[in-house]
């Protein structure tokens, strides 16, 4: 399986997991402090903001072997904010807004700065 189900009196509810981390993508941009998702290139070395559309691809979404959520987000912060105060606001709005919307509980949000902009 591709995601994670749950289980109901009317059946079985399959999530894939880039719904899951479509929509912590378009949670996590509207976070204060978030300047966008982004995609390490290991190879080039170079670090790229991504675009509404492909937000998911700064997300990595595992299920654990008790069936709930790991999270692991890249992202590029505001300059001159506390890196902390962003990393807290992320993960309180994450786990609550995908767990309200999947009903699957969030284990762990792991978070990986992996750039400073300034803000125009």
């Amino acid at each position: 399986m591709k995601g994670s189900s749950i289980d109901t009196h009317l059946g079985s509810i399959a999530i894939d997991k880039q719904v899951v981390a479509q929509y912590a993508g378009s949670v996590a941009v509207e976070c204060f402090g978030i300047v966008g998702m982004t995609v390490a290139n290991v190879k080039d070395g170079l670090v790229r903001i991504l675009k509404m559309e492909s937000l998911s691809r700064g997300i990595n979404v595992n299920v654990s072997a008790n069936h709930k959520l790991i999270l692991d987000f890249h992202v590029i912060v505001a300059y001159g904010v506390s890196i902390i105060a962003v990393s807290d606001n992320l993960v309180s709005n994450v786990r609550y807004k995908v767990e309200e919307f999947t009903g699957i509980e969030v284990e762990k949000i792991n978070i990986f700065v992996e750039g400073v902009r300034v803000i125009d």
